[in-house]
């Protein structure tokens, strides 16, 4: 007997739909039989959302989420409010419901970063509920073919100012109170860190701009300057930070050997991802294979 049911969602590949087709299916115990089908499934598509599986509690969808990726990372090296829900499932980011935030790849400003990356809705949208995902293969594709070469070969340098309750404090990226500690985690990530005057911290890492997928061999756009760039920022927002931080606002992204990234070059990315973008109404449970 067929269990489950494989569709497309609005005609594109992205994501593929899988759906019971029995009544009272665990999802966890199917994928533990059908792991190495949902992962060709992933590689194919870059998404699945599996939707209406008795899947119904964090706990559920975490030990769901250890079968697919094995053990979970914690999120260190934080970027963004979140708060840790169970274990090591999170809540997304907290910030006010009319801000956006650009589509991107989760922690591709580090140098370690999750195979697989897990959303589960505990709560639907009383209205709308529209969920944006990309395939980062497409980005990669839609952006030209000189910025593609030029971040290739220059990287991204990614510089944090972390004080005057201006950005996440340091206490909380990096989830310690200890300097040593942070001084430690710096050390052995590849980060270079100085402290300024009042217990200050500045971070800056050298990371890549471009990756090959291990499995499937396809390039990627895997970074996030278009994000941490302070072009980013609304331009009154923009003025009165760099009017307050001067020349160390609290994140800004640079070519890895610390010069400029033009705007226009940027703006083109950030096209890219428009372009690229699908949207998923009424999310139910998304499991996003982010590249």
């Amino acid at each position: 007997m067929l269990l489950v049911r494989e569709s497309l969602l609005n005609n594109n590949l992205l994501p593929l739909v899988l759906q019971p087709a029995v009544d009272g299916l665990g999802l966890t115990q199917w994928t533990r039989s059908n792991l190495q089908l949902i992962k060709e499934r992933l590689a194919k598509s870059g998404a699945i959302l599996f939707r209406g599986f008795n899947l119904i509690t964090v706990e559920m969808f975490e030990e769901f989420m250890t079968v697919i990726a094995g053990d979970l990372l914690d999120y260190s090296y934080r970027s963004t409010p979140r708060t840790q829900v169970s274990g090591k499932i999170y809540s997304s980011t907290e910030y006010p419901a009319h801000q956006t935030i650009p589509l991107h790849n989760e922690m591709s400003y580090t140098r370690q970063w999750p195979m697989v990356l897990g959303f589960f809705c505990v709560e639907p949208a009383a209205e709308g509920g529209e969920t944006p995902i990309a395939d980062s293969r497409k980005v990669f594709h839609r952006i030209g073919s000189e910025i593609r070469e030029r971040f290739s070969q220059k990287m991204v340098r990614y510089v944090r100012n972390y004080g005057d309750a201006l950005d996440l404090p340091w206490q909380d990226v990096f989830q310690t109170q200890n300097r040593e500690e942070v001084e430690e985690f710096c050390r052995q990530a590849g980060i270079e860190f100085e402290w300024k005057d009042d217990a200050r911290l500045r971070t800056s890492q050298l990371c890549q701009a471009v990756a090959t997928h291990p499995v499937t061999g396809e390039q990627v756009w895997f970074n996030q300057a278009h994000l941490f760039h302070v072009s980013s920022l609304d331009r009154e927002v923009r003025e009165s930070l760099l009017a307050a931080a001067g020349d160390q606002p609290p994140r800004n992204a640079f070519y890895g050997d610390g010069s400029e990234i033009g705007e226009s070059d940027l703006e083109e990315i950030r096209d890219a991802y428009r372009g690229a973008r699908k949207i998923v109404v009424g999310m139910g449970e998304l499991y996003d294979g982010e590249w």
